[in-house]
């Protein structure tokens, strides 16, 4: 059989994969050809007694159907080449039918064949039955799929050759709370039921931002320049969606966010998807470690790809979302307000993302970027941010943690600045809860900054040192 398929080369492996999959399940697998068709329209021509011929021969293929039954998936499977991804990187800029448009027969036995992976318990190459569920599921690219490591560490390369080509990375976005928020109509304040009203004046202002999901009884806010940045960042990256939620509500949240399909098209990872029980993986996602970014709110869940992330401050427009996380405040929902465009967190990481991609493929390190890696671009911008600093706490950790593994003193070395114990000449900020302490006394005296715990925080967030100003220390009352 002869497969013909248009380049893949601008998409990724996972959507060709995801095609090549579908058009063969989309075929019959007994590939009737036109001369076959025209034998049939001459047979419905012929007399009765032809036809009578014909149904005993009918009946006697009847008595072979279960054997050819049986085989007919495994005559399909085994021209699931994945060798399609190799004729890409033979001819990578090609669109010939001498280089993309090939016969993809199997030319191995199953002797030799390695088992690349199985699509519905039958070897993609070689369509030999394979018993029990090895390799990894990608059901985002077809729920019957599970690849082995060895040709998932193929296709990676051959979709970080085609990315670099165009001078891309990959990009993996979390959805709530950091693209948006999204609140259940029945946990909806007093103060937030105007939303529900479409004639309300502030609709003005949301619209083509919030969405009545009536079918999932759910209100969904987009982010604040949540348009601008994706389609500025896909310039830059190849991007997934990876959220815990469940799959029906992440398409749902694809759709609101990309409505042409023009960002994510099959990369949406949900729940399902993921391989550890409420952790997310890089091991579901066809990028090389070294060529991804994450964008989340929740570092807890990429605890084996931390050097991968950049935090998000949280996204809570709802007072749901604020009870959520434990913050006894009214939501923006309940103000009226909302973050700014130009100043909010994703404006503000854009240009986190575009610097450490103009980084990455700085024309000085030469035409050859397969070797670098965008977790060391990541901390070298990272170290910028607090150059210079040297911060001292007080009364910021409680005595049982020594210092040096509290997450602000880890945070201030992340982003360049050191640490010390005691305040000297050299300090340049004493963070504190308390301004009556000996060492903000000290701070004050000796003209130093005292700033709460929240300017790191914010500084982390931003990557820029926020005005020590706007973030004063208190002296407690007794």
């Amino acid at each position: 059989m002869s497969l013909v398929t248009d380049s893949p080369v601008h998409s990724s492996s996972s959507d060709g994969f995801a095609a090549y999959l579908d058009a063969e399940l989309d075929s019959d697998s007994s590939d009737v050809s036109p001369e076959q068709g025209a034998e049939d329209d001459d047979q419905e021509a012929e007399d009765d007694g032809q036809e009578a011929e014909h149904n005993e021969q009918e009946a006697e293929n009847d008595e072979q159907e279960s054997e050819n039954d049986s085989d007919s998936d495994h005559k399909r499977v085994k021209r699931l080449k994945v060798e399609q991804f190799e004729s890409i990187e033979e001819h990578p800029g090609s669109n010939s039918d001498g280089s993309l448009k090939q016969t993809l027969e199997v030319t191995i036995t199953k002797d030799s064949c390695t088992h690349p992976g199985v699509f519905r318990d039958l070897c993609i190459r070689c369509g030999e039955k394979m018993e029990g569920g090895s390799g990894v599921a990608f059901g985002y690219i077809h729920k019957d799929l599970r690849l082995g490591s060895d040709e998932i560490a193929r296709l990676r390369d051959t979709d970080l050759k085609n990315l670099l080509r165009r001078k891309k990375l990959s990009l993996v976005l979390d959805l709530d709370h950091t693209l948006l928020n999204s609140t259940r109509l029945l946990d909806l304040t007093p103060e937030e039921l105007y939303l529900k009203n479409q004639t309300d004046p502030l609709q003005g202002c949301l619209k083509g931002n919030l969405f009545m999901l009536n079918t999932m009884h759910m209100l969904t806010k987009l982010r604040p320049y949540v348009h601008t940045f994706l389609n500025e960042a896909s310039k830059m990256f190849e991007m997934y969606i990876y959220t815990m939620g469940e799959r029906s509500y992440a398409l749902e949240m694809a759709k609101l966010l990309d409505p042409e399909s023009v960002y994510f098209s099959s990369r949406v990872i949900s729940q399902a998807d993921c391989t550890q029980r409420h952790q997310k993986g890089l091991d579901v996602v066809l990028g090389k470690e070294s060529a991804v970014l994450i964008l989340d709110d929740t570092e807890s869940v990429w605890q084996k790809h931390k050097d991968n992330l950049i935090l998000m401050e949280r996204y809570h427009f709802f007072a749901s979302s604020c009870r959520q996380f434990g913050f006894n405040c009214k939501s923006l929902s309940e103000l009226k307000s909302d973050e700014s465009e130009p100043d909010g967190a994703l404006a503000t990481v854009l240009k986190v993302l575009q610097r450490v991609h103009s980084m990455y493929f700085d024309p000085e390190l030469g035409d050859d970027s397969s070797g670098r890696d965008v977790r060391q671009v990541v901390k070298s911008v990272r170290k910028e941010v607090l150059k210079g600093c040297k911060i001292v706490f007080s009364r910021v950790f409680p005595t049982r943690i020594q210092a040096e593994n509290h997450h602000l003193w880890r945070m201030v070395e992340q982003l360049g600045g050191t640490c010390a114990t005691e305040v000297d000449a050299s300090v340049t900020h004493v963070v504190s809860t308390d301004a009556g302490t000996e060492k903000s006394r000290r701070a004050l005296q000796e003209k130093k900054f005292l700033v709460h715990p929240g300017w790191i925080e914010a500084t982390n967030y931003f990557w820029l040192k926020q005005p020590e100003e706007n973030f004063p220390v208190n002296q407690k009352k007794l």
